[in-house]
């Protein structure tokens, strides 16, 4: 078996500025996308902020920290610091926050953790699975039976997030253990995608197109053809039989 990724991040058809980040690790140890927000470039600074607080403290404590849960804690942490701390700096970007996606592999077992409504996807077979919730008013209000999914895809508060990085109330991360099996993709991106692509389109992508970064492409590229009306990142690791990537 390969562990074969890419990613790409495209500002897409409306905005002026990608205020979305990523990072890869060349070794594929780990990877990261963040989704920032907030007025005065502000959100473009927060998700770069955690994609390298995150990359820093990942790469400091790798041979250090045992438990793979508190290292994914400890990054995390850090990364909700630096944006809090550049807030207090910057009093024009006190609102800025980001989204986060964490998937890490250690010894060959994948982790992750996640904050707002940026995604983790696992495909395997024909089927097509979310892994992470989303942390919207919109997702708690469908849980809750509040609002029917149909009405939520243009509810005007499907946005509103209930959690993100650059918050004095981020006090509590879960990292979760996932399974990994020959053949299977993950799938992390930003919100600009999934707004714009169904599930449906979302699996025929990454079924039909096996290398990561053409796969990767295509579905920006789906995106934007639907209307791309946020930006749009995308991180595909695939864990193949063969190199065929």
């Amino acid at each position: 078996m390969k562990r074969l990724f890419a990613g790409a991040t495209d500002t897409g058809c409306v905005r002026s500025a990608n205020q979305d980040s990523y990072y890869i690790d060349p070794n594929g140890r780990f990877f990261v996308v963040a989704d920032g927000m907030g007025g005065h470039a502000g959100g473009e600074i927060a998700s770069k902020i955690a994609v390298d607080a995150i990359r820093a403290c990942l790469e400091a404590l790798w041979e250090i920290e045992e438990d793979t849960q508190t290292l994914m804690q400890e990054a995390i942490f850090k990364a909700n610091q630096e944006i809090i701390r550049d807030q207090s700096a910057n009093p024009v970007r006190s609102d800025m926050g980001t989204t986060i996606v964490v998937l890490v592999f250690r010894n060959e077992q994948p982790w992750f953790c996640h904050i707002g409504d940026s995604r983790l996807y696992r495909l395997r077979g024909a089927k097509l699975e979310q892994i992470s919730d989303d942390h919207t008013w919109i997702a708690r209000a469908i849980q809750t039976g509040v609002v029917n999914p149909e009405d939520a895809k243009t509810h005007p508060w499907r946005h509103m997030l209930l959690q993100c990085l650059g918050r004095e109330d981020v006090k509590s991360i879960t990292a979760q253990e996932l399974e990994w099996q020959p053949g299977d993709r993950f799938l992390i991106c930003s919100d600009g995608l999934t707004e714009e692509l169904s599930d449906d389109r979302i699996t025929h992508h990454l079924k039909s197109i096996r290398n990561c970064q053409q796969a990767a492409q295509a579905l920006i590229e789906s995106a934007k053809l639907r209307g791309g009306r946020d930006n749009i990142t995308v991180v595909i690791v695939s864990n193949e039989l063969t190199p065929n990537g």
